[in-house]
């Protein structure tokens, strides 16, 4: 090979390895994204499990009255 090729060939190699981490700092930051909205999601879902409760109480209380 001559120098020109090698020279070419180190190049991509570096391009390929900037790519690389760039990739691996999206993928972390993807993550963390998830991870919060899966938190968020839970919370969320707890919230309308308690409101679904309370609406089922009242609903519950107006039967009684109307019975």
């Amino acid at each position: 090979m001559s120098l020109e090729l090698l020279s070419k060939l180190e190049t991509k190699i570096q391009a390929a390895l900037e790519t690389i981490e760039l990739l691996k700092m999206e993928l972390e930051e993807e993550k963390q994204t998830s991870s919060s909205l899966s938190e968020q999601n839970q919370q969320l879902q707890q919230e309308l499990t308690s409101w679904n409760e309370k609406v089922t109480g009242l609903v519950g209380l107006l039967n009684e009255e109307v019975n």
